[in-house]
């Protein structure tokens, strides 16, 4: 009786059904992910427009207190700040500049540094003052002239432990605002408004 020699056993490809299978498995992950991705995304944008800010009124903090000199820190629209510098409210960039000692003197106010602010985030919203100034000593300050368009130091309207108050937000579902607030000695922190400040929560915000 003649008899088929075997086959050596080897590997077994995927069949249709179990591909099909796969592929329906992982377009249900995907689609279960995606609310949550999206709102990891709009969270860092909002997150990196804060973590900018934060960094650009500590810049004006610590020049203020190197060079002996009041420094404003300013919210603008400008991409030039060194040659063209006007303040106005949620800009999409900051810069800072030493302020002129006096009026009628001979000294002149000179330009410091700028960042990019909401232009590597798009669409994220920054609510509060236009300019922050900044004393000898690092502490805020409120000089009637800064000699920025737009960039005038106005204390806050309300009697508060803040000079001055950010709020950076972004328009979306789950998308979590930051707070970036400046002290009247010149501390800078950033805190999440969805929580008190405690023991607990030590990045919350103040009342």
């Amino acid at each position: 009786m003649l008899t088929c020699p075997s086959r050596p056993a080897g590997p077994r490809g995927f069949s249709l059904i179990e591909l099909m299978v796969t592929v329906t498995l992982l377009g249900v992950l995907v689609l279960l992910a995606m609310p949550s991705m999206a709102a990891w995304i709009r969270n860092n944008k909002v997150r990196t427009v804060a973590d900018a800010l934060e960094n650009g009124l500590r810049v004006a903090q610590v020049e203020a207190t190197r060079r002996s000199r009041q420094v404003v820190f300013v919210l603008t629209n400008s991409p030039t700040p060194a040659s063209s510098l006007t303040a106005v409210a949620n800009g999409g960039y900051w810069a800072t500049k030493t302020i002129k000692l006096a009026t009628g003197s001979s000294d002149t106010a000179e330009f410091i540094e700028s960042g990019t602010l909401n232009g590597t985030a798009a669409n994220v919203q920054i609510k509060g003052p236009t300019a922050v100034c900044f004393s000898a000593l690092g502490r805020v300050t409120f000089p009637a002239n800064t000699g920025i368009t737009g960039g005038s130091c106005a204390p806050p309207a309300a009697a508060t432990a803040d000079a001055a108050r950010y709020d950076i937000s972004l328009d979306g579902p789950d998308a979590r605002p930051l707070r970036v607030l400046v002290g009247l000695g010149g501390q800078v922190r950033m805190c999440d408004p969805a929580k008190a400040l405690s023991s607990t929560h030590p990045d919350g915000c103040p009342p």
